[in-house]
């Protein structure tokens, strides 16, 4: 089987199941495993990566409302690759490359090629997007084990965080920010990874959309600590934002903020790609908000503090 993966996530999910060397075409953007990088790649981006937040978020709204993807597909690339299996998602306009070009594409391509689309918005859909796939490549019993595993750490961290928090008055409060200028809280899975933690996210809720929020929204909601996972952001991208971001925002003042219980964490790595790394994420959400009771597994980086005086 030859399959294109149109999703860093869904390259993750493809190589977890055993069948990174079945993959003959990525995005540009993907990069885990760092094997997959020599791989083919069949899209490019209209977004210039050195812009500022700000300039990328009235990019991208300006493109989503003409109607114009903010991805493009290399035709030549993806025939040349002559896949069987396309994943791709329409989840996201932001995430890949449109549908309509999708299926464009497939006039030129061979009619036994076939689209699997991942559409998930909780956990459990990641799961089951590990299944589909593992299903849709003949290797389901890959993707039991897969899913298995992750059910299972999952699980852990579930078990250790009740453990503690069993005889607590109430649940305690994480904002989790998705990006910064403008503000946008956390949505679909993160919610439940905040609650699989033992905490509260009271400015999200699972499976739904992120969503524009103010300054006063967020210190309205008074948390015990804030985690920045900005979209497609490494650390040290997202620093560059948060310092810019205290300096002016009447967040900085938050007891949370002075008292060290603000962190970055990597967005574009972890919590913004819904593959297989998501439990990653749990773990470091987790070992940030309650190192005592969830260490840091072997081979993950802990959350950086933010300064409060940044």
């Amino acid at each position: 089987m030859r399959i294109v993966s149109l999703l860093p996530s869904a390259t993750e999910i493809i190589c977890s199941i055993g069948l990174e060397d079945a993959l003959v075409g990525v995005t540009h953007e993907c990069d885990w495993p760092t094997t997959v990088r020599g791989k083919a790649t069949v899209t490019h981006t209209l977004i210039p990566t050195d812009a500022e937040s700000g300039a990328i978020d009235t990019l991208v709204r300006e493109q989503l409302s003409g109607g114009d993807a903010l991805y493009r597909l290399d035709l030549d690339a993806l025939t040349r690759a002559r896949p069987d299996l396309i994943v791709s998602q329409t989840l996201c306009d932001v995430c890949a490359v449109a549908d309509a070009e999708v299926r464009d594409a497939l006039r030129v391509l061979p009619n036994t090629t076939r689209v699997l689309y991942l559409e998930p918005t909780r956990l459990e859909h990641v799961f089951d997007s590990i299944e589909t796939v593992a299903s849709a490549a003949d290797v389901s019993s890959a993707g039991a084990t897969v899913v298995g595993q992750l059910q299972e750490r999952v699980e852990q961290i579930r078990r250790q965080s009740q453990a503690h928090d069993g005889n607590r008055a109430r649940r305690r409060r994480v904002v989790v920010l998705e990006w910064l200028d403008p503000l946008f809280s956390c949505g679909h899975w993160t919610p439940e990874l905040v609650a699989a933690a033992g905490w509260q996210e009271p400015l999200a809720s699972p499976g739904e959309r992120s969503r524009l929020v103010t300054a006063d929204e967020v210190v309205g909601a008074d948390p015990d600590a804030i985690v920045i996972a900005c979209c497609g952001y490494t650390v040290e991208r997202t620093l560059r934002d948060v310092e810019c971001w205290l300096a002016t925002s009447p967040v900085a003042a938050l007891p949370c903020v002075q008292a060290g219980r603000a962190w970055v964490v990597d967005g574009s790595a972890y919590f913004s790609r819904p593959g297989p790394r998501l439990v990653d994420s749990l773990e470091i959400l987790a070992h940030t908000l309650d190192p005592g009771t969830h260490p840091l597994p072997l081979g993950l980086s802990a959350a950086t503090p933010v300064q409060a005086g940044a």
